[in-house]
C-alpha cells in the first residue's frame, strides 16, 4: 500500500515541478492596457417614472373608500337586491353548463385536444378565481394572525386556506348571485349565446374589483399598459384591472396585518422588559409571551373580531 501511495505522490510532485515558471517580463505592462476612457461607455438607463408622473384617473372609476356606516348599509342593500334576484348557482347548474358547452364545442377538434384544453383550463381557472375574488386579502390576513400569535403551524395551512376559501365564498355571494341570474341561467335556457353570457358574467366581477381597487394602483397599470386615458369603467380592459386589483388587495392585507401585529408586539415588549428586570436574561421571552398572547386572543374573542373586520373591509355583505 505504501509503494502506490508514494508513486502517486511523486507523480503529483513531478507535475507541479514541471510547470514552466511565468516571468514578470512576459506579462503585459500597465501602459499597454487600454485606458478606461477608451472603453465604450454603457448606454444610459431610462429614468424611473415617479408616482407623481402618473396622471390621475377620473373619480368615477374606482369606488374604494374608507368603510363607514353608509358603505355597510349600501352593501346590505345590494345583498338584499341580489337575494331577491335569484339564488346562487348549484351543482346541477354547473353540470348543465358543462353539457351545454360540450354540445357547442367545435366538432373538428379531436378528443385528445379537447382533453388537453380542459386540463389547461382546470389548472388556470383556480388561480384566476383566487386573484379576482376576496381570497387574496383573507388568506394573507389569516397568515398574519398566525404569525403574530407565534404558534408556528397552528392553525395548519389546510385550515387557513379552507377558512379563507369559505369566507371568500361568503363575501362573493352577492356577486355570484348576479352572475347566476344575469349570465348562467339565461345561457342554460338558451335565451343568450356564449359570447353574450361571458360578457354579462364578467360585468359583476369587474364591478366587485373596481369597488376594491385603489385609484393609484389602477392609474399605475393604465400608464404602464399604454392604455388611453379611460373616462368610464368600460374603457378599462380586464387585463389592466386584474393586476391593479391584486396589488390593491395586497396593500390592504398588509395594512390589516400591521394593525393586528401591534397588540401582540406590546405583549412581547412587556414580557421582555419584566424578564430583563428580574435578571432572567437566559429565558427566551417567547416561552412566556406565547401563552399570554393566546390567552389574550381567546379572551377578546379574536376570531370573531377578525372575521367581522375582514367582511366589513369589503363594505359588508
Amino acid at each position: 500500500m505504501k509503494a502506490p501511495l508514494a508513486l502517486a505522490a511523486l507523480l503529483i510532485l513531478g507535475g507541479v515541478l514541471c510547470v514552466p515558471p511565468v516571468s514578470a517580463a512576459s506579462l503585459p505592462s500597465a501602459a499597454s492596457l487600454p485606458s478606461a476612457a477608451s472603453l465604450p461607455s454603457a448606454p444610459p438607463l431610462p429614468q424611473a417614472r415617479s408616482s407623481a408622473d402618473i396622471p390621475p384617473l377620473p373619480a368615477t372609476l374606482t369606488g374604494k373608500e374608507a368603510s363607514s356606516g353608509a358603505d355597510r348599509a349600501a352593501g346590505a342593500e345590494s345583498a338584499a337586491a341580489a337575494d331577491a334576484a335569484g339564488p346562487m348557482p348549484g351543482l346541477s347548474d354547473l353540470s348543465q353548463l358543462a353539457r351545454r358547452l360540450d354540445s357547442e364545442a367545435p366538432s373538428t377538434l379531436a378528443t385528445p385536444i379537447k382533453i388537453v384544453l380542459l386540463l389547461t383550463l382546470l389548472s388556470v381557472i383556480p388561480a384566476a378565481l383566487m386573484l379576482t375574488t376576496a381570497f387574496t386579502r383573507i388568506v394573507i390576513v389569516l397568515a398574519f394572525v398566525r404569525q403574530a400569535l407565534t404558534t408556528r403551524n397552528i392553525p395548519p395551512n389546510q385550515v387557513i386556506v379552507g377558512l379563507a376559501l369559505f369566507l371568500s365564498l361568503f363575501v362573493m355571494a352577492p356577486t355570484l348571485r348576479r352572475i347566476n341570474t344575469e349570465a348562467i341561467q339565461p345561457y342554460l335556457s338558451k335565451s343568450i349565446g356564449a359570447d353574450e353570457a361571458l360578457d354579462k358574467g364578467v360585468k359583476p366581477l369587474r364591478d366587485f374589483m373596481f369597488a376594491q381597487t385603489g385609484e393609484s394602483e389602477l392609474a399605475l397599470f393604465v400608464q404602464m399598459g399604454g392604455v388611453e386615458q379611460p373616462q368610464t369603467r368600460a374603457d378599462v380592459p380586464t387585463y389592466v384591472l386584474i393586476p391593479a386589483f391584486v396589488i390593491s388587495e395586497l396593500k390592504t392585507a398588509f395594512q390589516l396585518g400591521f394593525v393586528l401585529f401591534l397588540p401582540f408586539l406590546v405583549v412581547d415588549l412587556i414580557v421582555a422588559s419584566v424578564l430583563m428586570s428580574m435578571g432572567m436574561i437566559m429565558l427566551p421571552p417567547v416561552m412566556i409571551s406565547a401563552p399570554l398572547k393566546i390567552l389574550l386572543f381567546v379572551l377578546v374573542d379574536g376570531w370573531h373580531l377578525i372575521t367581522q373586520s375582514l367582511v366589513f373591509s369589503f363594505g359588508g355583505v
